[in-house]
């Protein structure tokens, strides 16, 4: 009997001694955090963009060589969505995988719904888009991306520039299709509209107040937009001809509509296959200038107010970005972040601007009324950079 006791008043102390061990998280907001994609590695980094630091390292997220981030309502959790068809629900907290399925071959960036209940990912194999549980991952909805081709076939398309829209809505391109769909969530079963686009559309954006849905256009000179206030008007296509009787470069990386800049009362788009950043009025979407930059754009990003836009480049000219007034229009700093920039995130406020660079490995942090380097961080071929402040903006 004794031995018994002893026993059991042993197991007792080895039990309180785990509980003693498993120290207790400390206590924090999830604000001021975000997560960097390292491509090359199938991991994320967990930083705190206000004391500019790394806290940790998530590994085993798959092929994230494009990869992008969307974070659910109450920013804990952050959605990442791999090359390789790979959804990953991370939990910025514990810095942990709080799940993850394989949902297709490849895929091209997701959504979340305006109410938080719907991750949505638009995928190029075998296309169309998928749409899960944001709690469980569970499927509720595929929609294949299905069309007529040329020869009069039964055909899938790519689907890409897929962003959240309100009323619970999704709205995404087709490429192949040369089509924009939209698909009410709120609607029992969920309601998909078809309606025709450009030649195609290869990413898009949707404006802040969640008004105009824009695709870029890479087939011909040109935008296709969608007032989704009046949906039944359909698609009309923006700047057309912008390169009209010129000769397009090679186009070596497209360009990413999304944080597209809109400042003043204009918006400044990259232009495929040219040296310039169009200008285009958005109150008759006229182009009103052309503004002669180092290189092909492929990231054409405004501050938060407003007042400087942020441009990166494609390869061969990627190890440079340069900074415009939004009210002179004039380039007033040229700087050099590193080899092969891929990315730039504004913390919430804009007072700094977080940059990455794949082949120098390392992000590097700036002051935006400055334009000085106030510091970098070590990073494995970083790419994608997304605060959490995204979880309260449409689009992003």
């Amino acid at each position: 009997m004794c031995r018994i006791v002893m026993m059991i008043a042993v197991a007792a102390l080895v039990g309180c001694q785990a509980l003693q061990s498993q120290q207790p998280l400390p206590l924090r907001g999830t604000g001021d955090l975000g997560l960097i994609i390292e491509r090359a590695t199938g991991s994320v980094l967990v930083v705190d963009h206000t004391e500019r630091d790394v806290l940790g390292r998530v590994e085993g997220l798959g092929d994230l060589s494009h990869a992008s981030v969307v974070y659910s309502r109450d920013a804990r959790y952050g959605y990442v969505f791999g090359r390789d068809g790979g959804l990953t629900k991370v939990d910025l907290l514990t810095m942990t995988i709080a799940n993850r399925v394989i949902q297709s071959g490849n895929s091209i960036g997701g959504a979340i719904s305006q109410d938080g209940r719907y991750v949505a990912v638009s995928n190029y194999e075998p296309g169309g888009v998928n749409i899960f549980d944001s709690e469980t991952l569970e499927t509720v909805l595929e929609i294949p991306a299905s069309y007529v081709n040329a020869q009069g076939e039964q055909d899938q398309s790519k689907t890409v520039g897929l962003v959240d829209a309100p009323g619970n809505h999704f709205v995404f391109s087709l490429f192949e299709a040369g089509e924009i769909w939209t698909v009410d969530m709120m609607a029992t079963p969920p309601e998909i509209t078809r309606f025709d686009a450009g030649k195609e559309p290869y990413d898009s954006l949707i404006t802040p107040d969640g008004r105009y849905y824009i695709a870029g256009l890479f087939g011909e000179d040109g935008l296709s937009m969608m007032d989704l206030w009046h949906p039944e008007q359909g698609a009309k296509t923006i700047l057309p001809g912008y390169g009209k009787g010129e000769q397009r470069l090679p186009v070596y990386k497209m360009p990413h509509l999304e944080g597209w800049a809109i400042a003043d009362g204009q918006a400044f788009v990259p232009a495929v296959g040219r040296h310039e950043v169009l200008v285009a009025d958005m109150k008759d979407w006229n182009m009103v200038q052309r503004i002669p930059v180092q290189g092909q754009p492929v990231f054409v990003m405004s501050s938060p107010d407003n007042r400087q836009i942020w441009v990166s480049f494609a390869h061969p000219k990627n190890n440079v970005v340069q900074v415009i007034d939004s009210q002179s229009r004039e380039i007033i700093r040229t700087l050099e972040p590193g080899q092969s920039v891929l990315h730039m995130e504004f913390t919430p406020r804009g007072e700094e601007v977080w940059v990455s660079s794949r082949d120098s490995n390392r992000i590097t942090v700036y002051n935006t009324r400055t334009l000085e380097e106030v510091t970098t961080l070590p990073a494995q071929k970083p790419s994608g950079i997304f605060f959490t402040n995204r979880a309260h903006a449409l689009g992003l």
